[in-house]
């Protein structure tokens, strides 16, 4: 249906013609619906609208500030899909670059570079680019063994994912380290009385990969490749290294949300951190509209799609549902999701 015939047509078919064709204006709708929702249960009990206003803002920064660094690993996750591939390794990787932060700036007497008179902004530094590098190796290896040795996806970025959870798990057991006061200051500081750097991290990433995805060769090779590897490779793209910077990008992406949680928490279980986030992050790129398929999708409906599933979060919490069921409802709209975007080839 043409533009003209949207806009002449009745109400009902435009509304449904936009709800099947543009998954910006389905997720936008489905996020307002449920912040109305979310509104709702918070209640309006307060003394006056200045404290509802202040208790409904607060709220919003926690819903944020908490899920900005799983939101950081989604945007990363968007190019991975995007391109037709899957990164299920991103919560290991993130505990493993986080173990090799913290035994960098690890403040105890006996830490590597405190016994090499290396402290302060200097330590950071050092171990800051030690994990981004390290994020952006493993990242590598997954991409080289996905577009090198043709192993799915699936499997290469699954087996990475146990070694290297694993493997921090080894060797991190006997370790006591301690987060210097001063490096929590990356994530705590606090502006406007509140902390909000976490979520000016996530937003001005977003916008900048934005601007990847729309504006440079790479952003648009990566759509080709998920469109159509064939067609991609005959117009002269060079598919395997698409592939591989994309797992670059993703590895990286996670090395900046492990930095953010450590500074933010001051500490990491290596146990359970990063537990999960491989489904949250295909949660929120699968329900911001991105095609499981490849070739189509954006970082703005990630972005949406992560606020969603953080929003569902607070709601399901606000109105009592149990801890264990909350899994439940963030599998469902996930289902949901998939079946719309399959509704959509079929129309």
């Amino acid at each position: 249906m043409s533009e003209t015939a949207v806009k002449n047509a009745p109400i009902g078919e435009s509304f449904k013609e936009k709800w099947q064709k543009n998954a910006l204006y389905s997720t936008g709708l489905v996020l307002l619906i449920m912040i109305i929702a979310q509104t709702i249960a918070l209640g309006f009990d307060y003394p006056s609208f200045g404290d509802w206003f202040s208790s409904w803002g607060k709220n919003w920064i926690n819903i944020l500030r908490n899920n900005a660094p799983v939101g950081i690993v989604a945007l990363g996750m968007t190019f991975v899909i995007i391109s037709g591939g899957i990164d299920l390794a991103v919560g290991s990787t993130l505990v493993a670059v986080g173990a090799v932060m913290m035994i960098l700036i690890n403040g105890n007497a006996d830490g590597i570079l405190t016994k090499m008179g290396v402290e302060g902004v200097p330590a950071f530094a050092i171990g800051i680019g030690a994990a981004l590098l390290m994020g952006a190796l493993i990242g590598l290896v997954n991409g080289e063994l996905i577009s090198r040795s043709k192993l799915p996806a699936f499997i290469a970025t699954l087996g990475t994912m146990k070694i290297c959870r694993s493997v921090t798990q080894h060797f991190m057991q006997t370790v006591g380290v301690k987060v210097p006061r001063d490096f929590t200051a990356i994530a705590n500081t606090k502006i406007g009385g509140e902390i909000i750097l976490p979520i000016l991290y996530w937003l001005a990433i977003a916008a900048i990969l934005m601007l990847v995805a729309r504006k440079t060769s790479f952003g648009r090779h990566v759509y080709a490749v998920g469109s159509n590897e064939r067609a991609a490779r005959l117009s002269g793209v060079h598919v395997e290294r698409v592939k591989a910077l994309v797992y670059v990008l993703s590895g990286f992406l996670v090395s900046i949300a492990a930095v953010i949680n450590i500074a933010r928490i001051g500490s990491m279980d290596y146990a359970n951190a990063g537990s999960g986030y491989e489904m949250d992050a295909i949660a929120a790129v699968v329900v911001g509209g991105t095609s499981m398929s490849g070739g189509k999708g954006s970082i703005l409906g990630t972005v949406l799609g992560m606020l969603i599933i953080a929003v569902m979060n607070n709601l399901l919490n606000l109105v009592g549902v149990p801890p264990f069921l909350r899994e439940a409802f963030k599998g469902l709209i996930v289902i949901v999701a998939v079946l719309l975007q399959k509704k959509e080839k079929a129309s």
